[in-house]
């Protein structure tokens, strides 16, 4: 192994656990946390590594229905620091994984300040370092100086920002016998969206339901932070004016619904409106609601969208949100190992790369550093099947997502390849977690053999 030290700026989940993969793997590490150092971000409370800032759970730890689940187990099989001390921490919580955060937190921060290979410095990065082989894991808070660093490395316009997002489907809950697949005028490929649609009565009521929506509240820390421009909430747009999302995101002009169609008008009439869903990634399971950004609590979304016609028993493989995040556009500007393409010295990690939630921020940092310490031994890993969550995650984020529209996302079975064969809904999870175990598995041995080799 190389004598040369890896730099990672951010002492979060995916930070501790880039930390962890490359200092068991004999790589010598400085850690850099602002926090402890004189700096505090608006939404942390202490200075310890892996601190949760906001709920302490890790979701469902089942394994053999759950996407989130499975990966928790694969993350296990890897060695996982940060899944080590949520088990040994961890507090009633039915099925899910939920840990005392105070000595979760404590235990992480412990085990890399033991660690011979890991010097952790607090101290504040201001900007991208111009060499060395650097992993970049500050999270959705990142500081303002770096984030300019990073705006001025990617050409991004902006990366702090109120980030609205939309509510993501799946596409097997949609009933397209009410809804149909055509784009406006038939133009593209002319089956580019899908189309659900609405009459007047139908439309007032919606209109409504948006209006009298529980919408989230903001926190202090957000208060100032504008909304990012192409991401306006759809209750924002409604309040403007009963018909603007009629002439906006819900235009139904150029669609014509085959259902209606007569001897008449045999390709079928518009719409009084249309609620579009785009595909939204390369498997074409996963549809996001076109313009349907909003700040609606989870609850009021599930029951206002599940009026829209077509939507009735929609499954949601994420649903909309609002708040502050730093995130960049990583199918366009990471390769599959997640280093930036104009910059490869330089690697990103954990939320900054879209992904969203715990688990999923902990998981990208864990390959991450494995992918380092790879490189240091000059080998290429590689990366785990598209069949197992570590690999549709790291997939979807480095090449399956639209890169046109990329926003943060949950680990989900969304994102994993369909099955070749048909498979009864019902057997569908279940055939899911068998088949990414044993793709692990095998994925796993190939790496050990390697080693040993």
């Amino acid at each position: 192994m190389s004598d040369q030290q890896i730099h990672i700026i951010g002492g979060g989940l995916a930070g501790s656990e880039a930390a962890w993969q490359l200092a068991e793997q004999g790589v010598k590490v400085r850690l850099s946390e602002m926090r402890g150092g004189g700096d505090m971000t608006p939404a942390h409370q202490t200075d310890g590594l892996a601190e949760l800032v906001c709920s302490n759970s890790f979701r469902s730890d089942d394994a053999t229905r759950n996407a989130v689940g499975l990966l928790h187990q694969e993350m296990r099989d890897l060695g996982s620091i940060i899944m080590r001390c949520a088990d040994e921490h961890k507090v009633p919580a039915g099925s899910a994984l939920a840990m005392d955060r105070d000595h979760f937190s404590a235990a992480v921060t412990q085990a890399l300040s033991e660690h011979p290979n890991i010097e952790i410095v607090r101290e504040r990065i201001d900007s991208l370092p111009e060499n060395g082989l650097t992993i970049v894991a500050t999270g959705p808070l990142t500081a303002l100086s770096l984030a300019e660093s990073i705006g001025a490395a990617t050409g991004a316009d902006a990366l702090a920002f109120f980030d609205a997002i939309a509510p993501i489907v799946h596409k097997d809950s949609i009933d397209m016998d009410i809804c149909w697949m055509a784009s406006r005028w038939d133009k593209g490929e002319g089956d580019d969206y899908i189309n659900c649609p609405m009459d007047k009565e139908q439309y007032l009521a919606f209109h409504q339901g948006l209006l009298d929506s529980e919408k989230t509240d903001f926190k202090d820390w957000e208060k100032d932070t504008p909304y990012f421009d192409g991401c306006m909430p759809i209750e924002v747009m409604a309040a403007r004016g009963v018909d603007t999302l009629r002439y906006g995101p819900m235009k139904p002009v150029g669609l014509d619904n085959p259902h209606t169609a007569t001897p008449e008008f045999p390709k079928g009439r518009w719409a009084y409106a249309v609620v579009q869903l785009r595909q939204d990634n390369a498997l074409g399971t996963l549809w996001n609601m076109v313009g349907f950004q909003t700040k609606m609590k989870h609850g009021a979304q599930v029951e206002l969208f599940r009026t829209i016609p077509g939507l009735e028993k929609a499954e949601f493989a994420r649903l909309g949100g609002l708040h502050r995040n730093t995130f960049i556009n990583s199918p366009k500007l990471l390769d599959s190992e997640m280093r930036l393409k104009n910059a490869p010295h330089i690697r990103f990690a954990g939320q900054i790369t879209g992904c969203e939630g715990y688990v999923e921020s902990s998981a990208v940092g864990l390959m991450v550093g494995r992918y380092a310490a790879a490189e240091l031994r000059g080998e290429t890993l590689t990366p785990p099947p598209a069949e197992t969550a570590l690999g549709a995650l790291l997939s979807h984020i480095t090449g399956g997502a639209d890169a046109r529209d990329y926003q943060p996302m949950n680990v989900n079975f969304g994102l994993f390849p369909p099955f070749d064969e048909k498979v009864h809904k019902k057997q569908r999870k279940e055939a899911m977690t068998s088949r990414a175990r044993a793709a692990m598995a095998e994925w796993i041995g190939k790496i050990d053999r390697k080693a040993a080799a």
